[in-house]
């Protein structure tokens, strides 16, 4: 069984973490899956948006303690096997928009996971937590993406308490986007990403790496950045689609080229 899935239809990606008997907890191979899938939709031509979600009524229990040898030295080893700054949620460069679609509890690693995606819609069944401090154990890509998607105090009420916040709580911090009902949740995801795909994939691609790296840039170099991402942007098929789309009044056709 695979521990991850990934299926793509009208340029959607669903990637679904796959391991519902042991709630979804992060041991070495789905973490390997997990990175492996989040390349593949990088790197597929067709998927222009993906939604991330989870089998079984867990989303992510966080790191497995059980793994390997049930040591806290050899789940360091197996669980770390590949570098947090190439991984999905630590530091892989990804332009496409994505979306988190969160049910039930969504624990530590499974946190980092969803802080990756531009958009978290959650079930109110969902919960969030940090609870490594409880464990002695420091969190930290959680503890330098959390800040800045909420505020201070919100991001130190689950960092440094590693207690679970409701899904209510955590869209009132600014945590979760959008907040529905168990039954509407993929629903709404999808939706959400078919609304997405109607714009140009390249021209979004652009957009979001220009906010990403200006993020830490100066104004002059940002701005200077940006224009070089127009003309990147200029010389696509797509723009060309769309301008001659608005001028024949009808729905533009994007090629993602």
């Amino acid at each position: 069984m695979a521990l991850v899935t990934y299926e793509c239809e009208d340029h959607i990606a669903t990637i679904t973490l796959n391991r519902p008997e042991a709630r979804n907890a992060i041991n070495g191979a789905l973490r390997q899956d997990l990175n492996a899938a989040w390349e593949r939709f990088r790197d597929d031509e067709d998927a222009w948006v993906a939604i991330l979600t989870a089998a079984g009524d867990v989303f992510c229990a966080g790191g497995d303690l059980k793994d390997g040898e049930g040591s806290v030295g050899t789940f360091a080893g197996t669980f770390w096997e590949k570098p947090t700054i190439n991984s999905f949620e630590s530091g892989m460069e990804l332009f496409k928009p994505t979306i988190a679609a969160v049910h039930g509890p969504c624990v530590g690693y499974g946190v980092t996971g969803v802080l990756f995606c531009d958009f978290v819609i959650a079930s109110t069944t969902a919960t969030f937590s940090f609870p490594e401090v409880t464990l002695g154990v420091p969190t930290i890509v959680g503890a330098i993406r959390l800040p800045e998607r909420v505020r201070w105090a919100d991001a130190m009420e689950l960092l440094l308490t590693g207690k679970p916040v409701s899904a209510e709580r955590a869209k009132e911090m600014g945590l979760v986007w959008r907040l529905v009902e168990p039954e509407d949740l993929q629903d709404t995801a999808r939706a959400w990403a078919r609304t997405l795909t109607e714009a140009a994939p390249l021209a979004q691609r652009a957009t979001k790496e220009v906010a990403w790296r200006t993020a830490n840039m100066g104004w002059i170099e940002s701005v200077r950045f940006g224009e070089t991402m127009r003309k990147v942007a200029g010389a696509t098929q797509d723009v060309v689609e769309g301008i001659t789309a608005w001028r024949e009044k009808r729905a533009p056709r994007w090629r993602g080229r």
